[in-house]
């Protein structure tokens, strides 16, 4: 199966001594940024995400693995699919050092020899079972869901709250939600999207987006959209890739895929996939997922409320290793 598709997985090895010592030369407003200790926990789970990739995605053309610098030991830099990509090979000097996603991500679109349909993966996000192109792209187009939510404010220090409310006023900016769903009608009212539906007609006399529906899985992108976000709101995104830490000032990745659903540049399909929140979640549910192979798509989130960390990680570490025993052809 041939397939223009690039994956792109974001990594950073919160052990490593030279980027925690960079990282300590910069001290952030911590009532203001998001630096907890879940967003740079190392799981040793890496290796698994290539071996599911293997399994389940041979036809992807090329993965682009970005890094601080930092490589974990068991990878293959010579495999003719992989391209290991430094923050400084593509995030413009002005933003560097980076000890945030969003830098990372906005820029992405930067990255050498990309293809223009990517699908974008955090390090905890697992392909689970078989996947197809046409799971993430149908005629060049990403398959998205055109599905209104709202955004739940419970902690006004919850920086994840105001980055959300960021990206959908930068929405309501650019477009009139009444244009949109009259320009793709059937876009956003689509039996695809099975109950969600509800959604939509629930919130369809609010004059503006409220949010979008956020799955927390791969999402499949368009590196042409990236380009145009950046025209549109070069000073948001600029300000974003700025900051060194996730400010509640920030805009995140969700932001291209909602403009790609604003305009209409994409396929309705309703994503099939599981976000699991280690700590909130059973885990017990999660390793039965791994296991069985029950969803398609996976993410294995890390929260402060993990309690026993390393009893945890060893038992979800054992969940992958009964899925993927084989070593894939990325591991030296």
């Amino acid at each position: 199966m041939n397939s223009n598709i690039d994956f792109v997985i974001t990594w950073v090895d919160g052990n490593d001594q030279n980027w925690l010592e960079e990282k300590r030369k910069y001290n952030p407003d911590l009532t203001k940024v998001d630096d907890g200790e879940s967003r740079f926990r190392e799981w040793d789970l890496l290796k698994y995400w290539f071996r599911s990739v293997e399994k389940n995605a041979p036809w992807v053309r090329k993965i682009h693995f970005v890094t601080y610098g930092h490589l974990p030991k068991f990878l293959n830099v010579e495999h003719p699919k992989l391209n290991i990509v430094k923050h400084e090979d593509y995030i413009p000097k002005q933003y560097l050092p980076t000890f945030s996603s969003h830098p990372i991500e906005m820029n992405m679109h930067r990255i050498n020899d990309l293809s223009e349909c990517f699908v974008y993966f955090n390090d905890d996000m697992y392909l689970n079972a078989p996947v197809c192109p046409e799971d993430f792209f149908k005629d060049g187009k990403p398959c998205l869901e055109a599905v209104e939510a709202c955004i739940r404010a419970t902690d006004i220090n919850e920086v994840y709250q105001h980055i959300m409310l960021n990206n959908i006023a930068v929405i309501n900016k650019n477009f009139s939600k009444r244009s949109v769903v009259k320009n793709n009608f059937f876009k956003w009212y689509n039996l695809k999207y099975g109950k969600d539906l509800i959604r939509n007609i629930c919130l369809f006399p609010w004059g503006c987006f409220q949010n979008i529906i956020n799955r927390h899985l791969p999402v499949p992108l368009l590196k042409s959209t990236f380009s145009k976000v950046w025209e549109a709101e070069y000073e948001v995104l600029d300000k974003t890739s700025s900051n060194k830490f996730r400010a509640i000032t920030d805009v995140n990745p969700y932001l291209f895929r909602y403009w790609d659903i604003m305009t209409g540049n994409f396929v309705p399909k309703k994503q099939k996939g599981k976000a699991y929140h280690i700590g909130v979640d059973n885990t017990e549910n999660l390793k039965n997922d791994i296991i069985h192979a029950k969803s398609k798509l996976i993410c294995a989130n890390d929260t402060s409320c993990v309690e026993n960390f390393e009893k945890i990680k060893m038992e979800i570490n054992d969940a992958f290793l009964m899925r993927y025993k084989e070593k894939s052809s990325f591991e030296l």
